[in-house]
C-alpha cells in the first residue's frame, strides 16, 4: 500500500556542499558517500586537506569566511580547475579558485577554509535527522550555477539559459510548479523571513497575496493542523537590525547555528502538527556556494533547448545535503534512486521535488525534460504504516546573535543572493497586481545600488510588503 502522504514540506537553506555539512555523518560505513579524510585540492605547490575545526565557535560556524566565489566561471573552475572539459570533472579546483578571489573586507581568502567540512556534533539538527530518517548522498544542485538558477529549477525545472543571478528576467516567466497545483485544485503555501526569492515567478503573482506569507504563519498552520498540500520554506536571507535578526539561510560567510535553529524549528513544527503522520519533509541547499564536494556531477539531460551563455544546462551541479524526513521512511536510510522508466539512473535533483509532487498529486504531464526524467521520493516512503515517529522534538540550545555579529553582518557588502534580491525588489509593483494585465512583461533585472546588506533588506522587505499588501 502506498504511503498517504498529503503535505509535502521543503526547507531550501543556501550554498552549502554535501562534504560541508554531511561529509562525515556515517564515518565508518564504506557504503556512504562521504568524506573519507584523503580528499585534497592543490594550489600554488601546497597541498590542503579537507580539515575540521573542533568546537563551535561563532568563527567556526561561519567557516568559510569570506564568502567563495558561486558565479558559472568559478564553479567551472572548481570543478575542472579551469574550463569544462569532457571528461569527469577532477574536482580540484576549490583552493585555486578560493585564494585568487578578489579582496574581501571580510579578511583574506585562505585556500583551506574552502576544504572545511563540519562534524556531526557540530551541526546536530541536520545530522540528527539524518540519522532518525534519511539521507540522500546522491543529491546534486540542478546546475553548476549561482542561487537563483537552481531555484528556478526547484520550481519550474528551468533556468531558462541562464546561469547567474543577475541576467534573470523580472518577473521570471517559466510555468511553475505553485501554479500547476493551483489549477489542479491543490493547495500551496510559500513561507518566508524577509523577501522570498520564488515570489518572482510570474505566473503566481495573481496568487501571491493570499499564498505569500510569513515564517510564523507556518508555525502557526502546522500547530493547528491546516498545511497546505505544498509548503515551501525560504530562510532569512539578510540581516535585520531593527528586529535583532541574523541570516538563517547557512550562506557563507552566515553561521551555520541560525540554519540548525530554523531547522530544528521546521522539524517540530511538522513533527507536533496534527499532518505529521501523512507529512513529507525535504530539507536540502539551492547549491554548493564554492564550498567542497569531493564527487565529479554526472551529465544531465537538458530541460530544454535554451543556451544563452553557451552552457546547455547537460550536466548538475555539486551534491548539496538532503534529508528526508517521514514517519514512512525506515530510520537510518540512505536514499539511493532508482532506474528511470528509461533504464538510466539519474541522481536526485531539485527536480526531484517537482517530479514528488507532481506524482504525489496527480499533476499531469512534466514541466521540462528535467523533470520528466528525475527520480522523485516515492520509493523512500517503504514502511508500510507511519511507523518512524523519529524523536518528539530537537533542540538546538543554540546561542543567541550578539550585537557585534548582527552589526558586523549588516555593515557587510551584499552578497550574490542579497544583491539579485535587493535589485529585484525595485521591479515589484507597489500593489497586488489584480489582473493579469496588471503583471508588466518580464524586463532585465536592475543594478543593484545597495553598499551594505542593511540598506539592501530595507529596500528588499520594504517592496516585498508593497507588493503583497501587507
Amino acid at each position: 500500500m502506498p504511503a498517504q502522504i498529503d503535505h509535502v514540506v521543503v526547507l531550501m537553506l543556501e550554498n552549502r556542499s554535501f562534504d560541508c555539512m554531511l561529509g562525515r555523518l556515517y564515518p565508518q560505513d564504506p557504503d556512504y558517500q562521504g568524506l573519507t579524510l584523503n580528499e585534497s585540492n592543490t594550489y600554488a605547490g601546497t597541498t590542503y586537506p579537507v580539515w575540521n575545526d573542533s568546537g563551535m565557535s561563532a568563527d567556526t560556524a561561519c567557516i568559510p569566511t569570506p564568502d567563495p566565489g558561486e558565479s558559472f566561471i568559478d564553479m567551472n573552475e572548481q570543478l575542472f580547475g579551469g574550463p569544462p572539459a569532457p571528461a569527469p570533472a577532477p574536482m580540484t579546483g576549490f583552493a585555486a579558485n578560493y585564494a585568487t578571489q578578489p579582496p574581501s573586507s571580510d579578511g583574506p581568502f585562505i585556500p583551506a577554509n574552502v576544504m572545511h567540512y563540519f562534524s556531526p556534533e557540530q551541526v546536530p539538527m541536520i545530522s540528527t535527522l539524518a540519522k532518525a530518517f534519511g539521507v540522500c548522498d546522491q543529491w546534486h544542485a540542478s546546475a553548476p550555477c549561482q542561487t537563483w538558477p537552481n531555484r528556478f529549477f526547484a520550481h519550474t525545472g528551468t533556468a531558462l539559459g541562464h546561469v547567474d543571478n543577475h541576467t534573470f528576467p523580472i518577473p521570471y516567466p517559466a510555468p511553475s510548479i505553485f501554479r500547476r497545483l493551483q489549477d489542479n485544485g491543490k493547495t500551496w503555501r510559500v513561507y518566508f523571513h524577509d523577501m522570498p526569492q520564488s515570489g518572482l515567478l510570474r505566473d503566481i503573482w495573481l496568487y501571491a497575496l493570499f499564498h505569500f506569507k510569513g515564517f510564523h504563519q507556518f508555525l502557526a498552520d502546522a500547530h493547528t493542523g491546516s498545511l497546505p498540500n505544498y509548503s515551501f520554506i525560504e530562510p532569512r536571507y539578510f540581516t535585520d537590525l531593527f528586529l535583532n535578526n541574523i541570516p538563517n539561510d547557512e550562506h557563507p560567510p552566515h553561521n551555520v547555528v541560525y540554519g540548525e535553529r530554523l531547522i530544528a524549528a521546521v522539524y517540530n513544527a511538522v513533527r507536533s502538527s496534527p499532518c505529521w503522520k501523512s507529512t513529507l519533509l525535504i530539507i536540502t541547499c539551492d547549491e554548493h556556494g564554492g564550498c567542497y564536494d569531493h564527487v565529479p556531477p554526472p551529465a544531465a539531460v537538458r530541460p530544454d533547448p535554451y543556451n544563452q551563455y553557451g552552457f546547455g544546462f547537460d550536466r548538475y551541479g555539486v551534491r548539496v545535503p538532503a534529508v528526508i524526513v517521514s514517519p514512512y521512511v525506515p530510520p537510518g536510510s540512505k536514499i539511493r534512486p532508482p532506474p528511470n522508466a528509461d533504464g538510466n539512473t539519474y541522481p536526485f535533483d531539485h527536480t526531484s521535488i517537482i517530479a514528488t509532487v507532481r506524482n504525489l498529486f496527480g499533476l499531469g504531464a512534466p514541466l521540462t525534460a528535467r523533470d520528466a526524467v528525475a527520480p522523485d521520493l516515492l520509493a523512500a516512503l517503504s514502511l508500510a504504516v507511519p511507523a518512524n515517529d523519529g524523536p518528539p522534538n530537537i533542540d538546538p540550545s543554540l546561542i543567541q546573535p550578539a550585537v557585534s555579529e548582527l552589526q558586523t553582518r549588516a555593515d557587510a557588502s551584499p552578497n550574490g543572493v542579497q544583491r539579485s534580491l535587493s535589485a529585484a525588489a525595485a521591479t515589484l509593483p507597489t500593489n497586488p497586481p489584480a489582473t493579469d494585465e496588471d503583471i508588466p512583461d518580464p524586463a532585465p533585472m536592475p543594478p543593484n545600488p545597495y553598499s551594505t546588506v542593511a540598506t539592501a533588506q530595507a529596500n528588499a522587505t520594504a517592496r516585498t510588503q508593497l507588493f503583497l499588501g501587507t
